[in-house]
């Protein structure tokens, strides 16, 4: 029988955040320390970005209709990835806007998202609540 190949096991960390200002600058230092432990400095800034603009959408959107304040963050780093997600209560999807005003503050979120990352996506909990997931690059600079 040939060798199985032998693939690095995934790293991952997970905060569990309120949902408040406190909480997304909990957000940021806890994604620049993981990132900074993981030495993924290159993609510190990207990242940074994706974790806020998810757990502000889990917050803004999830916790005024959830029963309880649960949303978590996970990173996961993977051999060419580093998956940023965010786990809320809410049954309610992401709602892509088909078009944005540049002169709205709201409703960028997940054009930031989709602009900084490879792909990104949401997938249902059971019994109830969503994984909203971004997969950003671990390539270094050229």
């Amino acid at each position: 029988m040939p060798p199985r190949a032998q693939f690095p096991a995934a790293k991952s960390a997970t905060l569990d955040l309120t949902g408040s200002r406190e909480g997304f600058a909990e957000a940021r230092d806890f994604t620049h320390r993981t990132l900074d432990d993981w030495q993924l400095d290159h993609c510190l800034d990207d990242a940074v970005m994706v974790v806020t603009e998810l757990a502000a959408n889990a917050v803004l959107h999830a916790l005024p209709h959830a029963d309880t304040c649960d949303v978590r963050l996970r990173l996961t780093l993977r051999p060419a990835h580093l998956m940023c997600a965010v786990t809320d209560q809410s049954d309610d999807v992401p709602v892509y806007p088909p078009t944005v005003d540049p002169l709205l503050e709201h409703g960028r979120g997940l054009r930031i998202v989709e602009a900084l990352s490879e792909h990104w996506g949401w997938t249902k909990r059971s019994p109830v609540g969503k994984t909203v997931w971004a997969m950003l690059a671990t390539r270094g600079p050229a």
